[in-house]
């Protein structure tokens, strides 16, 4: 499995997303002049689907896929792939709060803490839907790890699509993700675009 090594502030500082967005605290700001420039169309494209990728932490060959399902499925194709991305196994557990950065979700599942409607999956890439039942397993609940960024941290706010049950370990997908649900902001139109031509 491919990974980035680039520094992450400095990734978040050249494709202009809030560290926050990523699942870090807050980061105090330089004062650093910036140089700006006019961008190509090419240019707001390229950084649009880059800026994709690095939030969700998928490499470009399976971003291509994710964009190639969701031209075969109706509805409109830039927030079909939102909805693809959105409902990746790694991000429904970052977003139920089992995990402070889906980063972090990749190793909890990759490790095999986590189940869907009780067996275990160790893919992250797992495309979860309506109705599935996410927990931590049995065995991992007393993990002292586990316990501490679930219980530990101050209650993070689900989206309109998940349900939380932090006392018990367990989420369940109770929607499809809205457009609204997503919080960070990109334009995935132009991602749908940089792919068209």
């Amino acid at each position: 499995m491919g990974k980035s090594t680039q520094p992450l502030l400095k990734r978040c500082k050249a494709l202009g997303i809030n560290p926050l967005v990523m699942g870090y605290g807050k980061v105090s700001k330089r004062n650093q002049k910036e140089v700006r420039r006019k961008k190509s169309e090419y240019a707001t494209q390229l950084d649009e689907k880059q800026k994709l990728r690095f939030i969700y932490g998928v490499l470009e060959k399976q971003f291509r896929r994710y964009y190639d399902m969701a031209t075969t499925k109706p509805g409109v194709t830039g927030e079909v792939m939102l909805q693809l991305l959105e409902s990746r196994l790694d991000n429904v557990v970052f977003r139920l709060g089992f995990a402070k950065t889906r980063d972090e979700a990749k190793q909890l599942i990759s490790h095999g803490h986590i189940t869907v409607n009780g067996s275990k999956v160790d893919i992250s890439s797992y495309l979860t839907k309506v109705g599935d039942v996410i927990s931590v397993k049995e065995k991992s609940r007393s993990m002292a790890g586990i316990k501490n960024i679930i219980l530990g941290g101050p209650e993070k706010s689900i989206p309109a699509w998940l349900e939380s049950d932090r006392d018990n370990f367990t989420g369940k997908v109770v929607g499809v993700v809205a457009r609204s649900d997503i919080d960070y902001p990109i334009k995935e139109q132009l991602v749908v675009e940089y792919y068209s031509k």
